[in-house]
Formats: C-alpha cells, structure tokens, sequence
C-alpha cells in the first residue's frame, strides 16, 4: 500500500508532536510544511528532510494535488480557514483544539467536511489516553452506572505561557479555551456526549504574574518580550446538558493557590472516578465502601498521547474506522466554550 502523504500546517510547538507521531507511523511520508513564519519553516524543512514549504495554505493545495492529508496546528484563529481550504482541496483535515473561534466557524468547518466527504477529526488528545482507556472498561461493564455529575479543574498557579495563547484575536480566550477545552471533552465524553443546553460563567483578571521570574515553566513557542496579554486568568463555568447532568469547570494560568491541579471527577448512580496521575475509583461492595487505584499513565506523556492520535487518524483514512473525535464533537465543544465567554461578559445564563 502507498503511504500517505501528509503535511502539516504551522510548524511551531504543537506541530511537534504532530510531526513526531506521523515520523513514527510505517503508513505516512511526511510530505510538506506550511507557516507564515518564514524562518521557522525552513529551519522545520531542514530538521525534518521535509523539502516543499508553502507560506501560505493555498499556494499549498494548489500546488500539491496528491496530498492526502494534513494537520492543522496554526493558533487558532486559523484553524477554520487553513481547515476549510484544505477540506475543499480534497484533503482529509486532523485539526488542534479547539476547534475554531465561533460556533459559526466551526459549524462551518463541519459543512465543508461534509460537502468535500473528506474526513475532519478534531484534535481532543486526552481521549487517547491511556487513563481514557481504563474508564471506558469500566463504563462499558456499567460500573459507574449514570454519570450525573463531572468536576474538572485544570488550575495552573503561574502558567501563563505568553505568546499567542494570551492574545486574544489570535487565541479567542485564556485557560477556558487553551486548558479547560481537554477536560470538558475528556468529561463529556465519559458522559456519553450528552448535548450541552445552558452554560452560567464568569472569568476573571486579576492576578498579575509579569514580575514573577519562577515556577513558570510554560513558555509559548513565539513567546517575546512585548506581549500582549488581555485574556483571562481564570474561568469558572456550570454547564447542564439535555439528559439533565451538569459539569463544574475551573481553569486558570494564574491563581494563588498551593500547586497546580489537573484533575477530572466523575459522579455516578453506582460508583465514581477521579482521573489525575492515575485513575481512582469509588464504590461498595459487599455492603462496605471500596476504594481501587488504577496505574494509567503516570506522565501523562503527551507525546505518547499524539502518537496514539496520530495513529488513529492514519487508521480512519487506511482502514476506515470510525473517527473517535469527529467535527460534531468540536462544534458542540464550541457552543460550551463561546456561551461560557458569553455569560461572563453578560452576568447571566446563556441558553445554548
């Protein structure tokens, strides 16, 4: 079998992982780069013996008709041109979270994947982890009976990583839409994908870190000296979905707290879950209260996480299997993400 030709589209830091997992992939040639940063897209060529460099993504399609698939790794303000130009090329698109910037973009997206019968798959890494793995095992034997109530906390004490992530016309947001976007779709889905139907936020800005030289050690890929930084520095969010549960979500780059916290909380009928380094679950058998810890993925090792993504994604284009993150996903990802912005600004639930 040929292998594919794949490019990718935006060569900065998370294109790294990109990159990486399609070099280890037998089924995939590592076909073309694209970025607007001249500089940074040679010097990618060269490290990675990829020779057809584009600066811009139509120049890209045009020129390239045998190319079978790329990633979009862009900030995200572009996901949603570079994603509908490649779909409408006849190219199958794996694309960052989040998805887009609005709903109407990423609904948008769907549209031209749709119209193209290309495959658009969006980039929610944490679904292909191992600790993933563990709970839906378990979900699948009803262990946990209904999921009615999930808390995710992504809280980072002094983790603001500058550069585009806190500009808001290139990012759309903070720590709501660059961190709590993982755990809202790990939660969600563990849920079942349950339609979101109302969202009631708020965001702050508050805490100021700029003169702050340690325990950073999250540093964006373009980050410089002259930033702009005017998105938020914490999200809290409850959001209801049509079968009647609920979400609790906090994130932040920035918050006076003892140690950072990554951490997802399922509640269930029958037992419950809480995912950080391992998964732990809760409970009774036998008439007494059980506890079990369960060795998921220690590091959680992105890169492992991206080769399993990647691999994925290989395998719906080779073999045809069923998309485990498709558009619809990232769109209704997007309804929560733009209604909890929403709120915040207004005071009030916004009904989705």
């Amino acid at each position: 079998m040929a292998k594919l030709k794949v490019g990718v589209i935006g060569v900065g830091g998370i294109a790294q992982c990109h990159i990486a997992g399609y070099k280890k992939n037998p089924n995939v040639e590592l076909y073309a780069f694209c970025d607007i940063n001249e500089e940074r897209l040679k010097q990618q060529g060269e490290l990675h013996g990829v020779t057809r460099l584009y600066t811009d993504v139509n120049d890209m399609m045009a020129a390239l008709p045998e190319l079978d698939a790329v990633s979009v790794c862009t900030w995200n303000v572009a996901h949603a041109s570079c994603t509908i130009a490649a779909l409408k090329a006849g190219k199958n698109v794996l694309c960052e979270k989040p998805m887009a910037m609005t709903v109407a973009e990423a609904e948008a997206m769907k549209k031209a994947a749709e119209e193209s019968g290309k495959l658009l798959m969006i980039g929610f890494v944490r679904r292909y982890g191992n600790d993933m793995n563990i709970l839906q095992d378990f979900i699948k034997d009803d262990y946990f009976g209904e999921i009615y109530y999930s808390k995710v906390d992504y809280l980072r004490r002094n983790g603001n990583p500058g550069g585009w992530f806190c500009d808001s016309a290139r990012s759309g947001g903070g720590p709501l839409i660059d961190l709590g976007v993982h755990l809202i779709d790990f939660a969600r889905y563990c849920m079942g994908n349950p339609k979101p139907v109302s969202v009631y936020a708020a965001t702050f800005k508050k805490v100021d870190r700029s003169n702050v030289k340690t325990g950073a050690g999250y540093v964006s890929y373009g980050r410089t000296e002259k930033e702009i930084n005017d998105v938020e520095d914490a999200a809290t969010a409850l959001v209801r979905f049509d079968n009647g549960a609920a979400m609790n979500v906090e994130t932040s780059y920035n918050l006076n707290l003892p140690e950072d916290r990554n951490a997802i909380l399922l509640y269930g009928t029958k037992g419950g879950a809480e995912v950080t380094n391992d998964v732990r679950l809760f409970s009774t058998a036998s008439g007494y209260m059980t506890d079990t810890t369960l060795k998921a993925d220690p590091s959680l090792d992105f890169l492992a996480l991206f080769q399993r993504e990647i691999d994925h994604y290989v395998a719906c284009m080779t073999d045809g299997i069923e998309c485990r993150s498709p558009a619809e996903d990232g769109v209704e990802l997007m309804k929560i993400l733009m209604g909890a912005y929403e709120s915040a600004k207004t005071g009030h639930e916004v009904i989705l």
